[in-house]
């Protein structure tokens, strides 16, 4: 009877053990929403424009959403639930290839089986004021902000800024300007878009830049313009989808 007694003791000690341990815990990204990354921004700003990933090595990959420029820096990568979009300059016009027979200079990139709404306030004037509500709203829906996370913005943008790069393979002088003015770029009004972007407060000249906590990619116009946001200002009634973690 005693040894009955002792063990219902042990049991009874290793759940409230576990129950402790449970409460401790840290909030944490929805396994499947892990973001990934190949190259970095520091790399290509040094004069390394070469691949780092073959991007069929992805193709397997379900519920992917990823963003990232080509190697030599000839185009804009956009992966939208596993659907690549690939933008590109010729003869000075855009052009979109939907193929994974492609290679990245940097690439980043996580599966997200599932997404939470959230409607976006019509007070949100810019992007620092967009980007200090990602970062509540991740926080209000119990995602680790201390690691990267994705995020997707649906909506009709009031305007947009972007830019589609084309390096030119005998300029070895890199900065984040000329990245933006090598190749096309222009401004979108009133249009409906989806914006995939990536959230790090400690990916500075990795995979965002080093006055921001995003990388912004979108497609527009019926899939027939894709590119770098460089800017944006909201429009009404747009959405902010969130790796849904179950709260």
């Amino acid at each position: 009877m005693r040894s009955s007694h002792s063990n219902k003791l042990g049991i009874v000690g290793l759940i409230l053990i576990q129950l402790v341990l449970n409460c401790c815990k840290k909030p944490q990204n929805p396994s499947n929403s892990k973001v990934k990354y190949k190259g970095a921004l520091h790399t290509i700003m040094s004069g390394n424009l070469d691949a780092t990933v073959a991007m069929d090595s992805l193709k397997p990959l379900s519920n992917l959403y990823a963003l990232g420029a080509l190697e030599n820096l000839k185009g804009e990568i956009l992966i939208f639930d596993s659907e690549p979009f690939i933008s590109s300059v010729k003869d000075s016009t855009i052009e979109i290839t939907r193929s994974f027979n492609k290679k990245a200079a940097l690439l980043v990139y996580a599966q997200v089986s599932s997404w939470k709404e959230i409607s976006i306030p019509s007070n949100l004037n810019s992007k620092r004021e967009l980007e200090a509500f990602i970062q509540k709203m991740a926080i209000k829906k119990g995602i680790n902000t201390n690691v990267p996370f994705p995020f997707v913005l649906k909506g009709v943008i009031s305007s947009l800024s972007w830019h589609v790069i084309n390096w030119q393979d005998t300029d070895t002088i890199h900065n984040h300007q000329k990245h933006k003015k090598e190749g096309l770029k222009g401004i979108i009004n009133d249009e409906r878009v989806d914006v995939i972007g990536f959230f790090s407060e400690h990916h500075k000249r990795v995979f965002t830049h080093h006055a921001t906590n995003m990388h912004l990619h979108f497609k527009a116009n019926d899939n027939l313009l894709i590119g770098h946001v460089d800017d944006l200002i909201l429009g009404k009634k747009m959405i902010l989808k969130l790796p849904n973690n179950g709260n």
